[in-house]
């Protein structure tokens, strides 16, 4: 069952901020991506919680931490930087991570762009190729930054550069921002996208854009939470699932996405249960077109002590799974 993953499927993991002692953080981070890289993960992805570290900050210090493995972020919102300073943190993160870094980046939501950061939302597609525009030609440095569009008017040199280009992906979940992807990324990164929707919405508006564009095929990077668990727990582990993850739910980009599938909540695309469960649902993921999976692992447990141990279960389950798809098909 395994081995009709290998070639069409890249097995990664989320690694972030998220709760708890502020000073703790980095070495909790680090120790994860540490893990990530023994266990053979093909690739970490760090999102930018509103309220929490930076995410090419993480990817910066994780990259001196780290020799293989990809680190992407997933995703960085456009409108909180301008697009140079984007890519000069971009390109310094790259550096520090000796070349590995995919960039993740989107017009995010109305309660962060606008209730959070008080800026308008309007247009977001529209100020994404805009933003495009500008970040495209500074992440191609060395050299001039010279861009006019209905949004930007950008004069500025950037004396840093990429030894290799750095690949984009943006956050697209509706019909315009896949075929902006499609047009001028190298794929999407995509949070609430059950098989469905994948298949049936995604893979099809992407492909058809890219070959339009004469761009190869697009990496389509779904993110799911992942728990390994007894099957008389699964219903607990999509419970708290939704009760963690659900606030993602409030977004109308969220809920109109939720609608291309058969998803109805974040617990509903939770992969949990045996090894056997989490395999299914990931071949399901690869049959649908993703050409990689970014785990959230998602701990079930009454205290500390049980949480911990039933992320280190999970993560060794995901170990095992990265470990055969890398062993050499029988011939």
């Amino acid at each position: 069952m395994l081995r009709d993953l290998e070639e069409i499927v890249r097995i990664g993991v989320m690694i972030g901020p998220e709760r708890g002692d502020s000073a703790r953080k980095v070495s909790r981070m680090l120790d994860d991506i540490a893990w990530a890289e023994e266990a053979d993960l093909d690739t970490a992805w760090v999102p930018q919680i509103p309220t929490d570290f930076d995410a090419l900050v993480t990817i910066a210090l994780m990259g001196m931490h780290t020799s293989r493995i990809e680190l992407g972020t997933a995703v960085v919102p456009l409108q909180a930087q301008h697009p140079v300073a984007l890519a000069r943190q971009a390109l310094s993160a790259n550096a520090a991570a000796d070349g590995r870094l995919a960039l993740g980046l989107g017009p995010s939501h109305h309660w962060i762009v606008r209730d959070m950061l008080g800026l308008p939302y309007e247009r977001p597609a529209g100020l994404t190729r805009d933003y495009l525009d500008v970040l495209d030609v500074a992440l191609a440095g060395p050299g001039p930054v010279d861009v006019e569009n209905s949004t930007f008017s950008v004069h500025n040199p950037i004396d840093l550069g990429a030894p290799q280009t750095i690949p984009v992906l943006l956050a697209a979940l509706g019909p315009v921002m896949l075929s902006i992807a499609g047009e001028r990324a190298d794929g999407t990164v995509l949070w609430m996208a059950d098989e469905r929707a994948v298949a049936d919405h995604v893979v099809p508006r992407i492909t058809k854009a890219a070959e339009n564009a004469g761009r190869k095929s697009p990496r389509i990077v779904a993110g799911i939470p992942v728990c390994l668990c007894a099957p008389s727990e699964v219903d607990a582990a999509r419970s708290r699932a939704n009760r963690i993850l659900g606030e993602a739910e409030v977004s109308p980009n969220y809920q109109r996405l939720l609608d291309y599938g058969d998803a109805r909540d974040i617990g509903d695309l939770c992969a949990a249960g045996d090894e056997d469960a989490i395999l299914a649902r990931f071949r399901r993921f690869a049959e649908a077109g993703a050409t990689d999976l970014s785990v959230r692992l998602l701990p079930i447990g009454d205290n500390r002590e049980e949480l911990i141990a039933s992320k280190h279960r999970t993560r060794t389950v995901l170990a095992e799974i990265a470990a055969e798809l890398r062993q050499p098909a029988a011939r």
